[in-house]
């Protein structure tokens, strides 16, 4: 019986795996593709606030931040057009 996953090494090439990643979205255009694909879609917009500058970043800044992203990634999927602003500099 074969399988779809790909066994994986004891100690993974991080820098390696993230190379071919990056790779396969630019050689594909993959971003070009799914702002095309919701271009007509309804808008959503999040603005994240400024970064943590007075203190060490904490592991509830990793959670806020880690889920600030996640939601900036779903909407897309559901065909939400996004300005991809996070922060407050200007474009």
């Amino acid at each position: 019986m074969k399988t779809l996953y790909q066994p994986v090494p004891r100690a993974p090439d991080f820098p390696s795996i993230a190379r071919k990643i990056l790779r396969f979205w630019e050689d594909g255009r993959i971003f070009e593709k799914l702002r095309k694909q919701t271009t007509n879609g309804p808008r959503w917009s999040f603005l994240d606030g400024p970064i943590t500058a007075n203190n060490p970043m904490g592991d509830h800044h990793a959670w806020g931040r880690s889920l600030k992203d996640m939601y900036q990634r779903y909407h897309p999927m559901i065909g939400k057009a996004l300005r991809y602003q996070n922060g407050f500099d200007i474009r």
